[in-house]
């Protein structure tokens, strides 16, 4: 699986972060960083919940059949 930004839609609350830092940090400028967009199994829980988290909805997570259409 893989995550997806739109980044015309983050608005930089880091709400991401908040469930998955491992994944998403928001820097000075507000900006986020993706530090990784694949995403295993074991951390999906926490990805899903910053997916869902976000009130922009900037973020999805692309499930394997996704991926490889795009």
């Amino acid at each position: 699986m893989r995550i997806e930004l739109d980044r015309a839609k983050c608005t930089g609350l880091g709400i991401c972060e908040s469930f998955a830092p491992d994944f998403f940090e928001v820097d000075d400028d507000g900006d986020l960083i993706m530090h990784k967009d694949s995403v295993t199994a074991d951390e999906l829980a926490a990805v899903e919940e910053a997916v869902h988290s976000c009130p922009t909805e900037a973020l999805r997570i692309l499930r394997e059949s996704e991926v490889a259409r795009s």
